[in-house]
This record gives structure tokens, sequence and C-alpha cells, in this order.
């Protein structure tokens, strides 16, 4: 990237021999991830391509949570349900909202514009390099 990058999380995965078991950490928190029995896991956490959509999805309701409270709007419950689909070509993240309050046609349309708005959409969608390189000790 030619432009200064701006810090802003990091993140660390341990795996050891629990297959395939791993203690993912960032900042104070600590999650588990793995992968399904049938192919090989524990299936004691997410898999990381549910963990994508997890922050995908809690993304995206955080922000419609704090734009719908700014503009004073009734809502009291919003679901954000997404399914990610693979195939030659590329991936799809199909994205479904639903909202339980008093909501008219041109708030909801807003709303779905707000969520592709989310940061974790903005940065799926737009441009990831990825480096990698081995940690110095």
């Amino acid at each position: 990237m030619d432009s200064v990058n701006e810090f802003v999380v990091d993140g660390t995965a341990r795996i050891a021999h629990a297959q395939y078991q791993t203690i993912v950490t960032s900042g104070n928190h600590a999650i588990i991830a793995d992968e399904p029995n049938k192919i090989g896991g524990t299936d004691t956490g997410m898999s990381p391509y549910n963990l994508l959509l997890a922050s995908l999805a809690s993304c995206t309701a955080i922000t419609l949570r704090m734009y719908i409270d700014r503009k004073m709007w009734v809502v009291d419950e919003i679901i954000v349900n997404l399914q990610l689909f693979k195939n030659k070509e590329g991936v799809l993240i199909e994205s479904k909202l639903e909202f339980k309050g008093e909501l008219n046609d041109d708030q909801t349309k807003r709303l779905i514009t707000i969520a592709d708005a989310c940061p974790v959409h903005k940065i799926l969608v737009g441009n990831i390099v990825v480096n990698t390189a081995l940690q110095a000790v």
C-alpha cells in the first residue's frame, strides 16, 4: 500500500495439537475457532467462515443500531441473517435484514444503504492486501 497505514486492531491465533481447535485473541478478548467434526475438527467453536460472517453481521447490526438511535426511530430489534456461497467464480454473501419496530418504506430503504456502509462490509468489498511473512523471534 502506498499510503500511510493506520493501525486499527490486532489479532492472534494459536493452535497446538487439538484438531483444529484454535484460540483467537484480540485485545482483552478470546474465542475458540474450530472446524466441524465432518472435516476432522472438534466443533468446539465457529469455523473461520462462520467467524467472517459473524464479523460482518455484528458490524452491520451495530452500524444500523447507531444510525437508528441517532435518528430516534422506534426499532426494538435488528436481525441480520447472512449466508455465504462459494463457487468457481468467487464468493457471494447474501444479507437479509429484519426490523422489529415502526419503520416506513423510506426508512427501510435508507437502512439498506446504511447496512452496506458498515466498516467490515467496506473492507470486504474494497481493496484488501494481506502481507504474510515470518515473525522474527
